[in-house]
């Protein structure tokens, strides 16, 4: 059984971020993200995940996958941990004034060298709420002037709130195609 999430209150709202505040490329998958809190939209995601995640079993999801070269099931999610371990850094250090440009990240390395298909998917669930919590606990910790603090970002200029914003509808994006391509029949 796994934890429940802590949803700590926000010392500012976040408010909804504008377009601009994140990589255009994520702008359509945003628009589908509800809400104006990034930790209530985060908190939100979380519990739809789990809602997915939770029922399935070890045998079912080992090596699953929707079509070859695909990623598995499991390396899905283990690719949100670390795309949000990625995106929560990225807004940390906008949040606190940091001025330098954020660096990339090629999300196919990253999971082709995670090894994610060798752990369970209760491991893997497990890993992706600390990370959500973590999350949460950064993010309801922003005062209101960092939320709209600009950085730069492979050639954009992201918000914390947009990099938060980004992260849920990632996620979603994500749960979208595992209910579509891999779990059709759930």
């Amino acid at each position: 059984m796994l934890p429940p999430l802590s949803i700590p209150d926000p010392i500012a709202p976040s408010g909804r971020p504008e377009p601009g505040e994140t990589a255009e490329y994520a702008q359509a998958d945003l628009d589908l993200v509800a809400g104006d809190d990034a930790v209530a939209v985060l908190a939100a995601a979380a519990a739809e995940t789990l809602d997915l995640l939770a029922p399935l079993e070890e045998a079912a999801v080992a090596g699953l996958t929707y079509a070859p070269g695909k990623w598995t099931l499991k390396e899905v999610v283990g690719h949100l941990a670390d795309d949000e371990r990625i995106y929560a850094y990225r807004a940390l250090a906008i949040a606190r004034g940091d001025r330098g440009e954020l660096p990339g990240f090629d999300e196919n390395l990253y999971v082709a060298t995670a090894d994610f298909e060798s752990r369970t998917l209760a491991d893997l669930t497990a890993e992706y709420l600390s990370v959500r919590q973590a999350s949460l606990t950064l993010f309801a910790a922003l005062p209101a002037p960092a939320w709209l603090r600009r950085g730069t970002l492979l050639g954009y200029h992201p918000t914390p709130r947009g990099l938060a914003f980004h992260i849920a509808a990632h996620e979603l994006h994500h749960l979208r195609v595992l209910r579509e391509r891999y779990l059709p029949k759930r």
